[in-house]
This record gives C-alpha cells, sequence and structure tokens, in this order.
C-alpha cells in the first residue's frame, strides 16, 4: 500500500464503481492528507514488509545507484511517499535538484521546507500535480545532467497494468533522454506473509483502509455506518494481486450523493489492487513503457526489488 494520485478530477467514478455489478471505489480516497500519516504508521509495523525491505535495499545499494545516475542529477519523485526514502536516495546521490509531485499542497510543503534546510545545496521545486494527468516541470537554476524519476513504496502496483504502463510511459517523455528510474516493486507471492502485511492484527490497516467511507460520508453525503463493514484483504494468485475489501456485514441500502445503493450480507467493495509481479511480468510493464531495467536489487529476504532503468535505445554517457 502507498500513496497514488489516480485522476481527482472524476467526479463520478464513485457512483459509477458503486453501481458495477462488482461494486468498486477508487483507490484515491485512500490517499488524502490524513491516509498518507496513516500510511507512515503502517510501514512500522514488523507485519508490513515493504517499508523496512526497500529501506535496507537503499542502505545496501545506494553507492552503486549513485555510480549509475551519477554527479548533478535531478530527482522527480512523483506522489511521494515515505520521507525516509526521500533523505535517503537525496543524501545518497546529492542531486543539482529535486522534484516533488503531489496533489496534497501542505504535506507537499512541509516535505520542500524541511529538505532546504537539510540540503542547501539542493534546489527544492514541489509542483502541486496530478501526476496521472499531464504536468510540466519548473526549469532548475543549474542545468541537470540527466533526471532519475524516483517511484518507491511499490505505488505501481496500485495501478491496473495498463494505467501502470502509461503512468510509467508518461513519465519517461517527461525526463526526457537522459533519463533514468528507480522503481520498488514487490514480488512477493506468498498468502501468509501477504495477508499478515495487508491485515495486520493490530488494526492499523483496517483503520486505514475504512477512511474511505469515512471520506464519501464527509464529500458526497453518504450514511455509511463504519461499524457495518468489515476489512478484508484476499490473495488472488491468479491475478497475482491482493485485493482490498470492504464486506457489508448485513444487508443494507446506504445513500452516496442522494442514491440509494444497496448492499447484500457478506457483499464486497473493492477498494484497492496490489499487484505483486512476477520479475518477468514487471520486466515487460516496464519495456512496453519506454524503459530497459539496467541492473536489479533484489532483497534476500523477501522478493523485493529495486529496478535502475534507463531508456529502452540506452542513455547518452
Amino acid at each position: 500500500m502507498s500513496l497514488v494520485a489516480l485522476r481527482y478530477d472524476d467526479a463520478d467514478d464513485v457512483l459509477a464503481g458503486l453501481y458495477a455489478p462488482r461494486k468498486r471505489l477508487p483507490s484515491r480516497l485512500l490517499h488524502d492528507a490524513g491516509g498518507a500519516e496513516q500510511l507512515d504508521r503502517l510501514g512500522e509495523l514488523d507485519a508490513y514488509y515493504p517499508t523496512r525491505t526497500e529501506l535496507a535495499l537503499l542502505d545496501d545499494y545506494l553507492p552503486q545507484i549513485a555510480h549509475h545516475v551519477g554527479p548533478g542529477a535531478r530527482v522527480v519523485e512523483p506522489g511521494h511517499g515515505d520521507r525516509r526514502k526521500t533523505r535517503k536516495l537525496l543524501h545518497g546521490i546529492a542531486p543539482s535538484s529535486y522534484v516533488p509531485v503531489d496533489v496534497v499542497p501542505d504535506r507537499l510543503h512541509r516535505l520542500a521546507d524541511a529538505l532546504r534546510g537539510e540540503l542547501p545545496d539542493t534546489e527544492i521545486q514541489p509542483v502541486i500535480a496530478d501526476y496521472c494527468e499531464p504536468f510540466e516541470l519548473a526549469t532548475p537554476q543549474r542545468a541537470a545532467r540527466r533526471t532519475l524519476v524516483f517511484f518507491p513504496g511499490t505505488t505501481i502496483s496500485n495501478f491496473e497494468p495498463a494505467d501502470a504502463r502509461e503512468v510509467l510511459a508518461r513519465l519517461a517523455a517527461l525526463a526526457g533522454n537522459d533519463r533514468m528510474l528507480l522503481l520498488g516493486a514487490d514480488g512477493t507471492r506468498d498468502a501468509g506473509v501477504l495477508l499478515r502485511a495487508y491485515d495486520d492484527d493490530r488494526g492499523v490497516t483496517a483503520a486505514h483502509h475504512k477512511r474511505v467511507l469515512t471520506q464519501l460520508n464527509r464529500t458526497h453525503g453518504a450514511s455509511f455506518d463504519l461499524d457495518a463493514f468489515d476489512h478484508r484483504a484476499v490473495w488472488n494468485a491468479d491475478a497475482s494481486r491482493v485485493e482490498l475489501q470492504l464486506v457489508s456485514k448485513r444487508r443494507q441500502v446506504v445513500s452516496v450523493a442522494g442514491a440509494s445503493i444497496p448492499l447484500g450480507a457478506g457483499e464486497p467493495i473493492v477498494t484497492e489492487h496490489c499487484y505483486k509481479h512476477t520479475p518477468a511480468a514487471q520486466h515487460s510493464l516496464l519495456t512496453k513503457a519506454g524503459w530497459r531495467p539496467r541492473q536489479v536489487f533484489t532483497s534476500t529476504i523477501t522478493p523485493f526489488r529495486l529496478w535502475l532503468c534507463e531508456p529502452l535505445g540506452g542513455i547518452r554517457v
């Protein structure tokens, strides 16, 4: 689970999903400013392995990553998430500029202000934008040797594969010819490990998940009773993904934006898919989006990987 921006201007996606034969809500509802803070707490749980695994990979391989990227790069981070990863990367490669991109202004500017104090030699240029839509980067004061897109936290796994390719292709076009990508992606397929991570025994995931209903009660005049739903994580091996669901405990009718939505006892509302692609599937997704893996760093504990990529045609040295 991680921060992801998903088309904030689509006003009808909530009702369209609830009217569908298999009810679904947009995963963007999980990721407002308050949700981001809950995700930070989730990353501290022992059961939620992706965060600590990715931090450990950065500790182990940052010198190699810095060597490949080279000095004087510009770092662009779409939908910036865990500040520890951001700080680790920036201190490790000392870029000329850093561009965090997010739709939550307060969180974005707090990060920018903090980093300006920590990294006085790095130009910080926050951009308020939905990175799923076209946006522009400001011109840095110093020309960058190349642009590194930093996309950690398994964020890409929350997109359907076709949407993931579209996002990665858009970022490739934005970053230009002398571009690189550092992508965090989880390939864990052990159902027990996954379900402990996405349905922890302390209830942190469940509390974060039910924020979707709280959001709709506030923004859509909905009448969701949080106690009438259970959080559930399901491993779908055929689709290679964890499915997060809010399951109705009883038959009920919920009002959403003036519409009446009937729910049966045990009926799920899917809120997020978290894909766990095999290396072959992840490689295919990247190449179809215009990226070629240059080096892949894999954890020795779980099949979590950092994919360091370059353009399909290579990069200019």
